[in-house]
């Protein structure tokens, strides 16, 4: 019944959506309404970096919830779950990086970083990548790597250019007229494209020069997806503003803009109120996204990372694949095309939930610009027991294709 009303009543994004019915989620493992299990390779699109379910994470959202909820909009009340959150995550950053403004998403990170540039340079102009994903609103369309997905939705925001990721000439356009420039330190809808440091500490360089904001987008890659906490670390390259969303709420929803307090302060004059959010930085999502960082801290998932993604990439050798590139848990399955991607996916996943099978399954997607990849960006706490069986059960599938 769920199923069938999930389409006839809730808005759609696609007119083929995998309409996956999901009845409960534990750990690494999805279940569906017929009692099917699935290994779970995406993590909800890299947010349950501590698995499903964590009993830390449940444990902190019902003591919260017992305290109280909304209270106040954003930057009235002390409110214990945002203050001590974000003194958490700026011990565990840059020195420069002191200041968090909490959000409800990553995409509302992205819009406040945005008008956070244009207020601290008083400049208009952003510079995106081509095949970026910042978000779907509507500055955050405006820097959307893909005219075909922009187009439809003109006019967006003026003076917004685009560079190729990982390109050195490209740098020549970032000038005393940008605002800032935005990047994904891995491109993650272009198939977890991965940059050369000497590209990002150009990059780096010409935004000091040109007085320009370097912002990093790491609402993916954060939280020790690619092997480190932040994935700006493994480049010795620090931005002035940093974007966190997705795992930052240990499964809520919880995004946020991080930089210095004198570029931040700026948002608190001419106009007071620069930027206002009711429910950005809920207590319960910061309770929960709290004590999902503290896992990771302190069962050193961090450390797992590099040696599970090298155990998915020597299990993962077949005909049918032509690459897995990525970093770390963040990672693109090449396969020969689209068709065979979608093949894959139905044959681990979509006809595993159409009745009761006994079959364990895998489920995972592809990626908006690279489409075809399949995507491995699993829990970082999943087990190379599971890790071994999802690979076999994708092996013994492309036989099929």
């Amino acid at each position: 019944m769920d199923r069938q009303f999930f389409k006839k009543y809730l808005a759609q994004t696609t007119g083929e959506s995998m309409s996956f019915p999901v009845t409960k989620a534990d750990k690494c493992f999805l279940y569906d309404s017929n009692d099917n299990v699935y290994i779970d390779l995406i993590g909800g699109i890299s947010v349950s970096a501590v698995g499903h379910s964590h009993p830390r994470v449940v444990d902190a959202i019902r003591e919260q919830a017992g305290k109280y909820l909304h209270v106040m909009v954003y930057g009235e009340a002390v409110l214990a779950p945002q203050v001590r959150y974000a003194k958490m995550l700026v011990d565990l950053l840059p020195s420069s990086l002191d200041n968090v403004y909490f959000t409800n998403s990553g995409a509302e990170a992205v819009e406040g970083a945005m008008k956070l540039a244009k207020r601290y340079t008083g400049r208009t102009e952003f510079i995106a990548c081509h095949h970026s994903y910042h978000g779907s609103t509507q500055g955050a369309m405006s820097i959307f790597g893909d005219e075909s997905f922009r187009n439809a939705f003109r006019p967006l925001l003026p003076d917004v250019r685009h560079i190729s990721h990982n390109n050195m000439a490209d740098l020549q356009h970032i000038s005393a007229h940008t605002a800032a420039v935005i990047v994904e330190v891995v491109q993650a809808e272009a198939g977890c494209l991965v940059p050369g440091r000497e590209w990002l500490l150009a990059l780096r360089e010409k935004c000091t020069e040109t007085g320009t904001l370097l912002i990093f987008d790491e609402i993916q890659s954060g939280f020790g997806r690619t092997g480190t906490l932040w994935a700006f670390e493994d480049y010795g390259v620090v931005p002035d503003v940093l974007l966190l969303g997705k795992a930052l709420g240990g499964g809520m929803p919880l995004g946020a803009f991080i930089a210095s307090k004198a570029v931040m302060d700026t948002l608190t004059y001419q106009p007071i109120l620069g930027h206002m959010t009711t429910f950005g930085g809920h207590p319960v999502s910061c309770a929960a996204g709290m004590a999902a960082l503290e896992v990771i801290l302190e069962d050193r998932l961090v450390d797992g990372v590099a040696g599970k993604s090298e155990l998915f990439r020597s299990l993962l050798r077949h005909p049918g694949i032509k690459e897995v590139r990525g970093k770390g848990l963040m990672m693109a399955v090449v396969l020969e095309s689209f068709d065979a991607v979608l093949k894959l996916i139905d044959g681990i996943c979509l006809k595993n939930a159409a009745q009761p099978t006994n079959k364990i399954g895998v489920f995972t997607d592809w990626f908006l610009f690279a489409p075809d990849c399949v995507r491995i960006v699993p829990p970082l706490n999943i087990d190379e027991d599971s890790i071994r069986e999802a690979c076999r059960i994708i092996l013994q599938e492309l036989e099929n294709i």
